[in-house]
């Protein structure tokens, strides 16, 4: 499950080892060899490492560019479509 988070300045990136400064976002998820699961073992990613993963995009909403975690089927499912 992905967990959109925004760090308290204590959190490292489990990827590129940068400490994440207060307020950045970034991403924790479950994975398993690499792959994201159901359950396993809890990543933490900063958002330059969630993008060149492919866990992050931009997307534009409400006339301007974002940047979200969630793919369109996650967000289909939260609004009850």
């Amino acid at each position: 499950m992905r967990r959109g988070c925004i760090s308290l300045g204590e959190i490292m990136c489990d990827v590129c080892q940068r400490i994440i400064p207060y307020p950045e976002r970034y991403l924790v998820i479950d994975e398993k060899n690499g792959v994201e699961v159901e359950k396993g073992e809890t990543v933490r990613y900063c958002t330059e490492c969630a993008i060149k993963k492919g866990y992050a995009h931009n997307k534009e909403m409400k006339g301007r560019m974002v940047l979200t975690f969630f793919t369109e089927p996650d967000i289909s499912q939260e609004q009850g479509v």
